[in-house]
């Protein structure tokens, strides 16, 4: 199996909307580990380790539209996983 660590960062209008928390339901529902946290300039990094067709199919969903709020961009980076468990709201 294929297994990467997918580091999203969202901008747009993505907190105090639930995104993070809707990321979290989605990501466990993949099976994905990670996080996902506010960022101080209103962006929201998430975090996810696992397959890699479930970290691009979270991917897609980030961008799409049934992610909470308003996305203006994704900007993905992807690495070897570091040993994340389970998946927390930060």
């Amino acid at each position: 199996m294929d297994e990467v660590r997918l580091t999203a960062f969202i901008e747009g209008r993505v907190q105090g909307v639930g995104f993070r928390y809707r990321t979290r339901v989605r990501a466990r529902a993949l099976r994905l580990s990670g996080s996902a946290t506010n960022l101080p300039d209103g962006r929201v990094e998430v975090v996810a380790e696992g397959p890699r067709a479930a970290c691009e199919a979270l991917l897609d969903w980030l961008r799409g539209p049934d992610a909470p709020g308003y996305v203006r961009s994704v900007t993905p980076e992807w690495g070897p996983t570091d040993g994340a468990a389970g998946f927390t709201v930060r």
